[in-house]
């Protein structure tokens, strides 16, 4: 039986407001995410009216940063590493209907000391809708703060250099 583990909504803070993980973004998905084993990340969801491209349709914008959020997060909760998107490749397969549950898995396909690609399959009642290619760079700590053109959000590090600064999350 593989171990079922529910992934920490607060892994980036209490009050982080990312629109597709954010436990706190008004409008945003707030998508979960549970590993499976240690080769799988699962999320659930059902999206309603509003969230359309034709009538009754999940609109494949949103498909796109399902999977892309799934991607990141199967990274994090497999590597306990964030990357960062360098491509983003979505086959649309068949319509995903808006008001019925959409199950997302995200593997790791290909890894190098420095990149990653994570393969990503949304489902719904068993029939593929997509599959994505998401490619990410992983950079150590201060590379991301190059990249970023900033400092680290605190608690950021322990994702990038394998240690917790001890900075509280809140």
């Amino acid at each position: 039986m593989t171990d079922i583990v529910q992934l920490d909504e607060y892994t980036f803070g209490k009050k982080q407001t990312c629109f597709g993980c954010g436990p706190h973004n008004p409008v945003g998905l707030r998508l979960r995410f549970d590993k499976h084993g240690g080769d799988k990340v699962v999320t659930r969801f059902v999206l309603g009216e509003g969230y359309d491209g034709p009538p009754g349709i999940l609109h494949g914008g949103l498909q796109a940063l399902v999977a892309d959020e799934l991607a990141g997060w199967t990274l994090v909760g497999l590597r306990g590493r964030i990357g960062l998107t360098t491509s983003l490749n979505v086959r649309y397969i068949r319509s995903l209907r808006l008001g019925q549950q959409v199950v997302g898995e995200g593997t790791i396909s290909a890894e190098q000391a420095q990149s990653a690609t994570v393969r990503v399959v949304l489902k719904q009642n068993g029939q593929i809708g997509c599959v994505a290619r998401v490619c990410f760079i992983l950079a150590d700590g201060d590379k991301m703060e190059e990249i970023l053109e900033r400092g680290l959000p605190p608690g950021w590090r322990k994702f990038f250099d394998g240690v917790d600064d001890g900075t509280p999350v809140d």
